[in-house]
């Protein structure tokens, strides 16, 4: 396996560094495809959504299987180890109390002539979770959505998932899932979107998926909200030289077992430092279940990139704006106020990337592709809307009025600018 060696000071730099970035090509025919399965859904309902759940989901039933939550919390959870069943409970217990921190309330104020103007919080009613299934299982994907969305006062979770493993089940009761179907694909969404006989319409369809599932969220966007559209997972770690080089390299393996597109990224001012990891990566690789997934990744979108110091690292941080960001420094603080771009940042070297994914406490679902540079990581407020509240007193309509009018007449919206004087004149 051949890992990029690249420096800062080097000619073309900037290219090399361009050239790491994800570039996600449309497919054409997949894009096709996807429209085609969410019309026939949209057309025939529930007709069409059996037929592709017995030729994708292996459904052989008449009906799209529905499991009962609450019966199967007891058994799934039962099912498990009870080591497993613990780590599930203590993560549940941790992204529960973190999220709890960003639910938000209505608030208004009054103005000295008693104009009142205000914000009115409310949860969306409806929305849909989608879990990958299948050969993996993604218990912490169902808590990392679960949770925030129920927080937030969401009446209705309907969670989808293609023959769901117990772990999914028992992190869905616990989180508070009220409905699962056995169900995935390009049709669930289309279900969930749209509304069938059986299924009724969400307001939002979070979770991740695969490129059938992404696409189909993007073409139901503005029927419904999405999450986000995300991009394969990125780590970048920024190392002092004095943490272990056996650290850093499982680090990047663990964003690099994702998949061949993934992204791990070490940027040091220490040569030696630099060297020392890419001789760690050649030593543990062989020992890794992943290992051909993770070679392929780092070959493909991998790299140690030697810098002139530290700030020049956090500088080009903020130009990639990574989804996990390790600051792996003897002082993370002062160079946490540098950073501007990141989903998630970790401070110093006991904070590894692998504790957010699963029980840290914040979310895990986090911007992708560049896209933190104006994107959040989920949490409560993605189930939240927000209404403006605008009580204008009789005194105030005379004052505000006058200053509407003046605005109105100048867009040439005479409308507009009668409707205010009325009040007034």
């Amino acid at each position: 396996m051949k890992l990029r060696r690249l420096s800062t000071a080097d000619e073309g730099f900037a290219a090399q560094l361009e050239a790491l970035r994800f570039a996600g090509a449309r497919d054409d025919a997949l894009e096709q495809t996807v429209r085609e399965i969410l019309a026939d859904v949209r057309a025939r309902g529930d007709a069409a959504l059996l037929e592709y759940a017995r030729r994708f989901d292996r459904a052989s039933a008449g009906a799209v299987r529905e499991l009962d939550v609450t019966a199967r919390l007891r058994t799934a959870l039962d099912a498990l180890g009870s080591a497993e069943r613990e780590a599930l409970r203590a993560a549940h217990e941790r992204i529960r109390a973190f999220h709890e921190r960003q639910v938000q309330s209505s608030w208004d104020f009054r103005e000295a002539d008693g104009t009142r103007l205000g914000q009115r919080v409310r949860p969306l009613e409806r929305v849909g979770l989608y879990v990958p299934g299948g050969k993996a299982a993604y218990p912490s994907s169902v808590l990392m959505n679960a949770v925030p969305a129920k927080l937030a006062g969401v009446r209705e979770l309907i969670m989808v998932s293609p023959n769901p493993d117990p772990t999914v089940i028992a992190a869905g009761a616990l989180a508070g899932v009220d409905r699962v179907l056995a169900l995935g694909g390009a049709h669930a969404v289309g279900a969930l979107a749209y509304g069938t006989e059986s299924i009724p319409r969400v307001d939002k369809i979070v979770g991740p998926g695969n490129v059938y599932v992404a696409e189909a969220k993007r073409q139901v966007f503005g029927e419904v909200g999405i999450d986000m559209l995300a991009g394969p997972s990125e780590i970048l770690v920024i190392s002092d030289g004095a943490a272990p080089a056996e650290w850093l390299a499982m680090d990047l393996f663990s964003q690099a077992e994702h998949d061949e597109a993934a992204q791990a990224v070490l940027l040091s001012p220490d040569d030696r430092h630099l060297d020392a990891v890419a001789m760690a990566i050649e030593r543990l690789l062989p020992a890794m279940p992943r290992k051909e997934v993770i070679a392929a990744s780092l070959e493909k979108r991998g790299a140690l990139i030697r810098t002139r110091d530290l700030e020049e690292a956090c500088a080009i941080a903020n130009r990639i704006a990574p989804e996990h960001l390790e600051l792996v420094v003897a002082e993370p603080d002062r160079w946490l106020a540098r950073i501007t771009n990141a989903g998630a940042i970790f401070l110093g070297r006991y904070s590894s990337e692998a504790l957010g994914d699963y029980c840290a406490g914040p979310n895990h679902v986090l911007p992708t592709a560049g896209s933190a540079r104006f994107s959040s990581p989920l949490g409560v407020y993605d189930f939240q809307k927000r209404t403006s509240i605008i009580e204008v007193s009789q005194a105030a309509a005379a004052r505000l009025g006058r200053v509407a009018a003046t605005l109105a007449d100048a867009e040439g919206l005479p409308a507009h600018a009668r409707a205010a004087r009325m009040r007034f004149e």
